[in-house]
């Protein structure tokens, strides 16, 4: 689907409807004439389009019941003094701020007997928001007291969710940077969750259900990434296609449609004007605008983190088409060896899975195989070539493949690993191999893996000059090398897995006749021997 072209759809969705939950008010008196008239009084009032909740309790006692059931979803309390005794009512609070917690709750004091709880005392010793005398609360002081209460209560709200929001967002902002190359569905699928759960927040349930999608823009092509709710089935394609066209009539003009059900949100993934795609989200409820402001604020974290995704995978195909182009090198110049190569970065790949190496370790030790041959672009055909046997001399300067490839991958960080191999896989665990002599576990490990099945490749392998070796013949001649040649551990586990079967398949390309056209391997055959091939 093209997002410049397309026209919104001219069926208009039916809006959902809204349902705005009440304030909760919690009266407190043992006088069930007092409890009456308070809700007589404040019968009909509404704030901020939201009507009230009134929950009675004749003592502390059950006041605390009512708070356990309710949780934090009281906005205010009107609490008489005496009831039980004559200080229940300044214990209940007290239970409110300390015993429960609850520091967002309004707390309006009102009392009959001002001479059993003073005024100044009751204020200077407990975390009330108010004090009433009862005879002056008439029923305009008493509207005006719970708005101020709730307007209050309101705000602290607002800075609450946005503190709680904020720091949910800093909490999950590296997560969003961790973009995997083949897991981006997992990712925006985690980015919806997260935008979910901001919203709930500090709500009290004010949100029920909600749906949403995350569309990237791929050139001009929309591609769904992600949905949740009722648009996670992408098989509904009438939907999401309806949706998808008015979100980029909504992407594109600036602006939302006059038919966007109530509750929806298009935010694009915008970086430097750029539209990188948007996300779609349907709440069966209103969103706030400190809602709709945490969800901006992680929506700009996404596209950031996505425009960085991209970014890096561009490197990262610079980088793989580097070690494509270096490998066709390696394989042009001496092409009896090509599809060697190719062998030898899947043996790299399983092996190093199975030396307990993560996915990443063994995929970038694959990689790096490719080039352990690289230097040879260095060396004169006339000796790389030469049908015979090589003079020492001869020999010589074909060793010196592996510091020539030192000295062509240096020059890039990347491919510190694949320089790594290049230089070091003609080391031998015993220090008597090339070019630095290095024992044991100072040979990098992918040097190490690369050296064993380097040599096993070569050694079932069939050559124009040669025939492939049988897998007990090959075996017995890494056993022969292990603790000498090679790392004793790796030459064990590639010998466990051509055991297993788990090698097979590579064991049988290499032994299909190469073509007429490649060439002998000399690096190979000038220390071969009928008992020693490489």
């Amino acid at each position: 689907m093209k997002l410049i072209r397309k026209q919104a759809s001219q069926d208009k969705p039916v809006v959902a409807s809204t349902r705005v939950p009440p304030w909760k008010i919690l009266v407190v008196d043992d006088d069930e004439d007092v409890r009456r008239l308070t809700a007589l009084n404040l019968r009909g009032f509404e704030f901020m389009g939201r009507s009230l909740q009134i929950l009675e309790a004749e003592s502390a006692a059950a006041a605390k019941l009512v708070l356990q059931q309710e949780g934090a979803s009281i906005a205010m309390a009107l609490i008489d003094v005496v009831m039980e005794h004559d200080h229940a009512g300044l214990q209940l609070v007290e239970y409110i701020r300390q015993g429960l917690g609850n520091r967002m709750i309004r707390l309006v004091i009102r009392t009959g007997q001002p001479g059993i709880a003073p005024e100044r005392e009751v204020i200077d010793n407990f975390d009330i928001n108010d004090y009433k005398d009862k005879t002056e609360l008439t029923a305009q002081k008493l509207y005006t007291t719970v708005r101020s209460a709730l307007r209050s209560y309101r705000d602290l709200q607002t800075i609450e969710m946005n503190r709680v929001g904020l720091a949910r967002i800093l909490e999950i902002t590296p997560e969003l940077y961790n973009l995997k190359r083949n897991h981006l569905e997992e990712y925006f699928r985690g980015v919806l969750t997260q935008l979910i759960g901001i919203c709930h927040l500090g709500h009290s349930g004010m949100i029920s259900t909600i749906d949403g999608l995350v569309v990237t823009v791929e050139e001009e092509d929309l591609r769904i990434q992600a949905g949740t709710g009722a648009l996670s089935t992408l098989s509904a394609s009438q939907r999401c296609q309806e949706i998808m066209e008015m979100c980029c009539q909504t992407v594109r003009d600036h602006k939302l449609p006059e038919y966007l059900r109530r509750g929806a949100l298009v935010i694009p993934l915008e970086v430097k004007n750029s539209v990188l795609g948007f996300i779609y989200l349907e709440a069966s409820e209103q969103l706030t605008s400190e809602d709709q402001e945490l969800i901006q604020v992680m929506v700009n974290q996404c596209a950031a983190a996505l425009e960085n995704f991209r970014l890096h995978f561009s490197l990262e195909e610079s980088y793989e088409e580097a070690i494509d182009m270096l490998g066709l090198v390696a394989e042009f110049k001496d092409s009896a060896t090509g599809t060697h190569i190719r062998r030898i970065q899947e043996y790299t790949r399983r092996l190093s899975l199975k030396l307990g190496c993560t996915t990443e370790e063994a995929d970038l030790f694959a990689k790096a195989s490719r080039l352990h041959d690289v230097g040879k672009v260095g060396i004169p055909d006339h000796i790389l070539r030469k049908p015979g046997g090589l003079t020492d001399d001869e020999y010589d300067t074909i060793k010196r493949h592996t510091l020539i490839g030192d000295t062509i991958l240096k020059r890039s960080p990347r491919l510190a690993t694949a320089r790594h191999v290049a230089r070091f896989h003609h080391e031998k665990w015993n220090g008597r191999g090339y070019p630095d002599a290095l024992t044991g576990e100072e040979i990098p490990l992918v040097a190490r893996i690369v050296a064993v099945v380097d040599v096993f490749d070569a050694l079932v392998s069939v050559r124009p000059y040669k025939g492939s070796w049988s897998i007990a013949h090959a075996c017995a001649e890494i056993v022969k090398g292990a603790g000498h040649h090679f790392d004793p551990q790796i030459a064990q586990t590639l010998l466990q897995m051509i055991e297993a079967q788990e090698v097979d398949d590579l064991i049988q390309s290499a032994r299909l006749l190469p073509s007429p056209q490649e060439a002998e391997d000399p690096a190979c055959r000038s220390v071969a021997s009928p008992q020693s091939p490489c």
